[in-house]
């Protein structure tokens, strides 16, 4: 069976898959452990790849053009994507009956940390309180942190329990706090089993501590975070968004912080990324930004490598897999 790696940026490859990675893989399949092919290098010579059953990539993976790569490749069997959300790439792929197994539920794992770290830190005001310390204004950073709740009791709202939000939900678990998600697809008999209050987008804003946007970025949520949903949340309430920024009408969000300076948004993203120059999110002093830094970077990247890795080995010895995306998860998922 003949495999390629493959990105339109080859450093990418080499980024995510450690030198040990490689040989793994080179150790199951015929593939070139050297050599990172472009969709440009796959085009111009295409009877040079019409045997290849397998593509192990990353970010940067061809994909949603006019031109599709898949057309060129009539022997593929199977897309071994090393990174997060696939969604730009894999209709066209599920189009000749590729399969894809993506490396989500890896790069969940960052995603959550950083979420839970952010949601420990806000309920003790950390934010503002950090800027007014370092103002030198002592007794204005001590009132700002006595604001908050702390972390014994406070409600945290969950929006949209999918992969990561589920892995939130587990790591505050050790934690006395009140959890409220607000997910469509989630059951109440689900709810139940997770230890959480099931509840709307309107109960989670007006009662929480905590708002934590992980919709799937999907039509269906896109502007679904509204003026209405940010003027109704708690004196001194933290909105944090390391989902996607399509889900936040972000006039309405701007205009809301700028109105209130008790509550904060901690925004991992935005529409526009980063947000063009003179925007309210560099000005606001209760808006607090960094750039899409939540997912997996410099030694989290492997984690990815090796899942997708052990999703091929399982695939090539007929054992369950747990990883594949289908275009019915798909739908679900950001």
């Amino acid at each position: 069976m003949k495999a390629i790696f493959l990105a339109n940026y080859k450093g990418n490859i080499d980024y995510v898959y450690a030198e040990e990675n490689i040989n793994r893989v080179a150790s199951l399949c015929d593939i070139e452990k050297d050599k990172v092919y472009t969709e440009a290098e796959v085009l111009a010579d295409p009877e040079s790849f019409k045997d290849v059953e397998y593509i192990f990539s990353t970010w940067s993976m061809p994909g949603g053009g006019e031109i599709k790569l898949v057309d060129y490749l009539p022997n593929l069997k199977a897309v071994f994507y090393a990174a997060g959300s696939v969604r730009y790439f894999a209709n066209e792929y599920f189009e000749k009956n590729v399969r894809i197994f993506s490396a989500y539920a890896a790069n969940a794992i960052p995603v959550a940390e950083y979420t839970v770290g952010q949601i420990l830190l806000a309920n003790k005001g950390f934010f503002q309180s950090s800027l007014l310390a370092k103002a030198g204004e002592h007794k204005k950073a001590c009132d700002a942190s006595h604001a908050h709740v702390g972390n014994y009791g406070a409600n945290v709202g969950i929006i949209g329990a999918g992969m990561i939000g589920r892995k939130v939900i587990e790591l505050l678990k050790s934690y006395k706090l009140n959890i409220l998600v607000f997910d469509v697809f989630m059951t109440e008999e689900q709810a139940s089993a997770m230890g959480v209050k099931k509840c709307s987008l309107e109960e989670i804003f007006s009662t929480c501590h905590i708002v934590s946007n992980h919709l799937a970025n999907v039509p269906a949520t896109m502007g679904i975070l509204k003026k209405e949903h940010f003027e109704a949340m708690l004196p001194n309430a933290t909105f944090i968004n390391t989902g996607r920024g399509a889900q936040v009408c972000e006039d309405d969000m701007l205009e809301v912080l700028e109105k209130r300076a008790d509550i904060c948004a901690l925004l991992d993203v935005t529409i526009e990324e980063p947000p063009a120059e003179g925007s309210k999110f560099y000005t606001l002093p209760n808006v607090f930004l960094t750039p899409h830094i939540a997912g997996s970077q410099e030694w989290e990247v492997r984690r990815m490598a090796e899942l997708v890795i052990d999703e091929f080995e399982n695939y090539l010895n007929g054992r369950p897999t747990s990883y594949e995306i289908t275009p019915e998860k798909l739908a679900k998922m950001a």
